[in-house]
């Protein structure tokens, strides 16, 4: 019984460590003479509506040999996740062998039948096919409309592939329809196909560049942007070395003038009030700036989330443009997933020093919220969007089998490396050695004008970081909305790193200005101030979705918003966490050249 009671475990523990797997393609397959080519069906779905995409035989497609059992072929965890279910379509295609016009087989429309048909070529049904890892795609049929005006649907009835070979590889697969025959009921359909080989002299490894849109990613305004925000830093830069280096110095000279003149007793009461007013009111909160913020759990939970994500993303770009990731169905998010878990020690590592250096006593609350707080919520959305597509009977369900096996790399890799991650945080990390020491009676904080008030600076804060990233939000959401391959990664870097140095110059100059207003509730200030950016990339895909797609539909609705969602959720923890580690390093270095006592 002890046996047979671990078997299934056993199994989705191979599954968990076959997801590991990322090498597992065709890239290197090589074909003799007259060998064996499988051309693999995927799927099928409205083009306008990319993530509604169904098995491809959800349409009434009639079979060679409908009495086979399908042959599958399962890829890596990412690809699953991305909804790609192969099938093998069972058409005899051997490597250079030319195939005249072949029946695959027949098929009279029912009334039922030709309804589904009739549907799928009305609302523009596209289908993709695979061939040696090389996608192909077609629509379904097509509109006619006769000489009074009406549309009659027409079915592709007829395939041609058109193969280019360099040696013993395939290096280009071309896909045309044609034959269209009206979609009515009684219509008898006879699905044929038919293969040309050519020869070709491109190598092997550029094979997969026809799919990249040079043209589109390449523009000028896309290069314009970059220029953009280069200056944008420079800017900046200049704005956070004039606070620094001018305005702190000045405060500084002040500060010793007045202490100096005090102790002569050079100044009286009103004067040296009138010395320490608004412009150096950051000195008088020196008593208070160190002191632990509210919800001290949350925020060291949060900031450690958000250092791990910086980290992650900056491990996945490189790797992505070391090995060409975008080339293989679903790798980039399989090397995001094996990624954030192996990563996961660091956000613990964060979280538990900056909480130990508070003087937090329950450690082990932080270290579940850290481990638990992005995954988690993700995971809800996932298992929201999840329900949707398993009542729609869509290829974006997760089998159960692969959310166990993510739920397996969370609870034996992920969490396991947070726990030891946070242990070593709290006992290498943990000395506060602030600059000065924290009174005992909070100071009141007076009331200041609107816009220096902590809701306000945390609104403005974020526009500068989104302008910084605002066009290549555009060129992003396009090749994940609009079917295009996102290869561009070297300047996904160079507009990270960019964000980065924004985000950091924002918060300080927030954080000062705070600081003068006589405010020392900085920390979660800096956060929200950083972390609002993802509110305006939010804003923009609303206006991404109602002016620069044609979606439609409650499926594809759920979708495009829980999927930004979790990226804007990202995002805020990414950004929030650079906030507040460059205003911690900018308010311990105000304060240390400063006498507090």
């Amino acid at each position: 019984m002890a046996t047979l009671g671990a078997k299934p475990v056993l199994a989705i523990t191979l599954v968990a460590l076959l997801a590991l797997g990322v090498l597992g393609s065709e890239k290197n397959h090589k074909y003799a003479e007259k060998e064996q080519v499988s051309l693999w069906v995927n799927k099928v779905g409205p083009y306008n509506n990319p993530q509604e995409t169904y098995n491809y035989y959800y349409l009434p497609f009639c079979k060679l040999n409908p009495k086979q059992r399908a042959e599958h072929s399962w890829g890596g965890l990412g690809e699953v996740l991305q909804g790609n279910e192969l099938i093998n379509s069972q058409l005899d295609i051997k490597y250079k062998e030319k195939l005249d016009s072949t029946r695959i087989c027949t098929m009279t429309l029912d009334e039922r039948k030709a309804g589904i048909f009739e549907d799928a070529i009305r609302r523009q049904y596209w289908f993709e096919l695979f061939m040696d890892d090389l996608p192909v795609w077609g629509f379904v049929g097509e509109l006619k409309k006769d000489d009074a005006g009406n549309e009659t649907a027409y079915i592709y009835t007829s395939k041609r592939f058109d193969v280019a070979y360099n040696g013993d590889r395939i290096i280009q697969v071309n896909l045309t329809t044609a034959d269209p025959v009206a979609v009515t009921p009684g219509a008898k359909l006879e699905f044929r196909y038919s293969v040309e080989w050519a020869a070709t002299k491109t190598p092997f490894s550029r094979r997969f560049e026809r799919y990249l849109d040079y043209t589109f990613f390449e523009h000028k305004i896309h290069w314009f942007s970059l220029v953009n925000s280069f200056m944008m830093v420079l800017f900046l830069t200049g704005l956070v070395a004039i606070i620094l280096m001018r305005t702190l110095r000045k405060d500084y000279a002040r500060y010793a003038r007045s202490a100096a003149d005090a102790l002569d007793g050079a100044l009286d009461a009103e004067s040296l009030e009138r010395d320490f007013g608004e412009e150096s009111g950051w000195k008088l909160v020196h008593g208070d700036v160190f002191r632990p913020p509210r919800r001290l759990t949350l925020l060291a939970a949060a900031v450690g989330t958000g250092v791990q994500l910086v980290c992650l993303c900056l491990a996945v770009i490189l790797l992505t443009i070391a090995g060409s990731f975008f080339e293989e169905r679903g790798t980039i998010l399989t090397c995001f997933i094996i990624a954030y878990t192996f990563t996961s020690f660091i956000g613990g590592y964060v979280s538990g020093g900056l909480y130990a250096r508070h003087e937090g006593r329950h450690w082990i609350r932080t270290m579940l919220i850290t481990a638990s707080l992005f995954p988690g919520l993700c995971f809800g959305i996932a298992i929201a969007l999840n329900t949707i597509a398993l009542f729609y009977h869509s290829l974006a369900a997760v089998p159960f089998a692969y959310i166990m096996a993510v739920l397996l790399l969370w609870g034996f890799i992920s969490f396991p490396l947070c726990l030891i991650g946070t242990v070593i945080g709290r006992n290498w990390n943990s000395i506060p050695n602030y600059p000065c020491r924290v009174k005992r009676i909070p100071s009141p904080i007076p009331d200041k004008h609107w816009y220096l008030r902590p809701w306000a600076i945390c609104a403005a804060g974020g526009l500068l970081p989104f302008g910084s990233i605002f066009i290549e939000m555009y060129f992003v959401f396009t090749s994940f909305w609009n079917y295009k391959v996102y290869y561009i990664y070297g300047f996904l870097l160079l507009v990270v790193l960019i964000l980065c140095v924004v985000t950091v110059c924002v918060t300080i100059v927030g954080t000062y200005f705070l600081l003068n207003a006589e405010n020392y509730h900085w920390q979660w200030t800096a956060f929200g101030m950083s972390a609002s950016t993802s509110f305006y990339v939010f804003l923009y895909s609303v206006h991404y979705f109602l002016f620069k797609t044609k979606m439609t539909g409650f499926f594809q609705t759920c979708f495009y918003f829980g999927y930004t969602s979790m990226f804007c959720l990202g995002l805020a923890l990414l950004c929030g966490a650079v906030g507040y580690m460059a205003a911690a390093a900018f308010v311990r270095t105000i304060y240390r050249n400063v006498k507090c006592d």
